[in-house]
């Protein structure tokens, strides 16, 4: 599935111009299409994103990228959303199985105890921009990586949210009706989707 920059910047927390400015600084170059535009981001590079924007809160732009090349110093070079960034006081970690994160910022290789269920936990930037939690932005909109490649659908369903949004937006069907379309799709999960919908745009206008 291919995210497009208003709902990558949207699902992540990062800015528009955030997305740019990492592109532009290779910070995080999109897997899917890297060298032209229109520039479309994966789930992968959603959740790596969305740890830049959590950790970005509070730690410099110049630590992160500290943090990214001594995982590269330890040959860990695998897609960023594949290792675990936690807060570690002042610095970054990366988290390892039995609960223990190595420092990759500040003091790299010392082991401490960390956490990376706060980056899927609804956060505020570091310009104060609130951030939806990942996998639940809105209650009748989820987010499940394994269905239709993490793009929000209605819950319990595999409608996308932005269709059932589109439906209802011009007015020409009511949330009430969406479910003759969709059966399983409430009035109330297609309002959530169109204020989903309307969030998305509205943060990247």
């Amino acid at each position: 599935m291919a995210f497009p920059i208003p709902l990558a910047s949207k699902m992540s927390g990062a800015s528009v111009e955030q997305l740019a400015y990492w592109r532009k600084t290779n910070v995080l170059i999109p897997e899917i299409e890297s060298s032209e535009r229109p520039y479309l981001y994966s789930f992968r590079d959603i959740v790596a994103l969305r740890t830049f924007a959590w950790l970005r809160g509070d730690h410099s732009l110049q630590l992160i990228r500290q943090a990214l090349a001594t995982l590269r110093e330890m040959d860990l070079v695998d897609h960023p959303s594949t290792y675990k960034l936690v807060k570690l006081g002042r610095s970054i970690g990366v988290h390892h199985p039995g609960a223990e994160a190595i420092d990759v910022g500040r003091e790299p290789g010392q082991a401490v105890i960390g956490t990376f269920a706060q980056v899927f936990a609804e956060f505020e930037t570091v310009n104060k921009r609130r951030v939806d939690p990942l996998l639940r932005p809105r209650v009748g909109v989820e987010v499940n990586p394994g269905r239709l490649g993490g793009w929000p659908t209605i819950v319990g369903t595999r409608v996308p949210y932005d269709v059932v949004a589109s439906l209802i937006d011009d007015g020409s069907v009511s949330p009430e009706d969406v479910g003759a379309y969709y059966p399983g799709v409430t009035a109330s999960a297609a309002l959530d989707a169109l204020d989903y919908e309307r969030s998305v745009h509205g943060e990247a206008a």
